[in-house]
């Protein structure tokens, strides 16, 4: 122990420590801690350093403390999994003076993006599926931890909401009710079909990003009840897409188009849309906006202005899988950013609602789109474009005796701002002989406008932004490549 020693000198009292520190008068002063960069992903793995100060022959080492997620000896961050922005403090603390630390914040944000699959669908495979981008959804009953991940769902820019096959979903999802307390139905047209069924309400989980009680419509066959009422089969050319999974060639539908809601404030009055369905049959009926199916994206805590699909160029004749990402938010992380994509922002009502305009060997055609849940580039018809057709399939396709070569439009959104897109298109009867599910060059007519589906999509960075949300390149609704 130190002992004391009382000088008196001139009245006034001096104490002297009789004993020095034990670093030979070395001293830490403090500590400064960076981790970067920040923020970062749920799972994600950074540095922390930390600068230590003092006089002496002071000792530099630290310990490592993370208020949530983990930390080595080293300062290597692994961040925890979150639900929504999360603030983590790191401290690193002074192994020769544990009353000097630093501390760092690093802010923690969901996983914003998973992965996207072109290939032949869901097992057991009784199809081949061509062109279509598939993700994994998981459904929960709302609050509870039943829950059920759902894979090979259809990811499609055009339309709004989570729709999954009733003869997939093995979870009791609750059913949402109307304002007069009777079951809630809907009947949802797509462009080669419609589906028909029950609102149900479902907690959504995709990748990191959660959408809590959400409606969702669960699509039944026509053999189930309550039966399609005629009004809704007569909205659509095409047949009930729900009566399977070879009828819908995937497992679900997970639209994020540009719209919060699949109908908005058209459905707020009665409509051929959604339907009162007692015990004595089906009707039109009026829907707030809050009990339509919304596109999950507006739901989540963060990346809620949108999505960016990407996925790798594809040569010629096709390859037979490939892989891309899909990523929520625009310009809300760091793997979101539009960078250099050209905004073309698109009607929010009207009839050319969502459309750009697409200018062809001179002629305009204002009612064209770009949309992932399409397979081929549908362009015009034969009498227009002088390529050759043929059934394949079922279905009336582009089958030049060779390769059109390179065939050139011009995009133009209502902002004024064009870009010329080029593509060839080749014969879909020996695309889809090849076995392949993935191909750039496939194309079919379509009087009188442009429908770039996924064939478009390769190669190409595509951001699809919601109506009335914020982003860098302006508010939604608009698309950008």
């Amino acid at each position: 122990m130190c002992r004391l020693r009382l000088l008196l000198v001139v009245g006034s009292v001096l104490w002297l420590a009789a004993c020095g520190s034990s670093n030979n008068g070395s001293a830490v002063t403090g500590v400064a801690t960076t981790c970067y960069p920040s923020p970062i992903q749920s799972s994600q793995l950074i540095q922390c350093s930390a600068l230590v100060t003092g006089t002496g022959a002071f000792v530099s080492t630290v310990t490592w403390t993370a208020s949530a997620g983990s930390i080595t000896t080293n300062g290597t961050f692994t961040a925890p999994v979150v639900t929504g922005p999360t603030s983590v403090t790191i401290t690193a603390t002074s192994t020769q003076n544990t009353a000097e630390m630093g501390t760092a914040t690093v802010v923690i944000n969901p996983v914003n993006s998973l992965p996207l699959t072109v290939d032949a669908g869901p097992q057991p495979q009784t199809f081949t599926a061509v062109n279509e981008a598939f993700t994994t959804v998981t459904v929960c009953v709302p609050n509870t931890s039943t829950c059920q991940t759902i894979d090979h769902v259809l990811v499609d820019t055009m339309s709004s909401g989570l729709r999954l096959l009733s003869s997939v979903l093995t979870i009791p999802l609750p059913q949402q009710n109307d304002s007069s307390g009777n079951p809630l139905d809907e009947c949802y047209v797509f462009l080669d079909g419609y589906v028909w069924g029950p609102v149900s309400l479902a907690d959504i989980s995709i990748t990191g990003e959660n959408a809590a009680s959400a409606p969702v419509q669960v699509m039944i066959p026509d053999s189930v009840s309550p039966p399609v009422p005629n009004p809704c089969s007569s909205r659509s050319l095409g047949p009930n897409q729900g009566n399977s999974v070879s009828a819908l060639r995937a497992n679900g539908v997970l639209g994020l188009g540009f719209f919060q809601q699949d109908c908005g404030v058209t459905c707020t009055t009665a409509n051929d849309v959604y339907y009162d369905c007692p015990a004595s049959g089906c009707n039109p009926t009026s829907v707030t906006l809050a009990q339509q199916v919304p596109n999950p994206v507006t739901m989540f805590s963060l990346d809620k202005n949108g999505v960016l699909m990407f996925l790798p160029s594809v040569p010629p004749g096709g390859v037979a899988t490939i892989s891309g990402t899909l990523i929520f938010g625009i310009g809300t992380q760091t793997n979101n950013a539009l960078q250099s994509a050209t905004v073309y922002t698109v009607p929010d009502s009207g009839a050319n609602m969502g459309d750009i305009t697409t200018t062809f060997n001179g002629v305009s055609y204002p009612s064209s789109f770009i949309d992932s849940g399409s397979s081929g580039i549908f362009f015009l018809d034969n009498a227009t474009t002088g390529i050759a057709t043929c059934t394949v399939q079922n279905s009336l396709w582009y089958c030049p005796a060779s390769p059109t070569g390179t065939l050139s439009s011009t995009n133009q959104g209502t902002n004024g701002n064009q870009g010329v897109v080029t593509f060839n298109i080749e014969n879909a009867n020996t695309l889809f002989s090849t076995g392949y599910s993935a191909f750039s060059t496939l194309g079919a007519p379509r009087p009188g406008s442009f429908d770039f589906g996924l064939a478009f999509f390769f190669g190409r960075d595509v951001f699809t932004a919601i109506e009335n949300m914020p982003t860098p390149g302006g508010p939604g609704p608009y698309v950008a490549y």
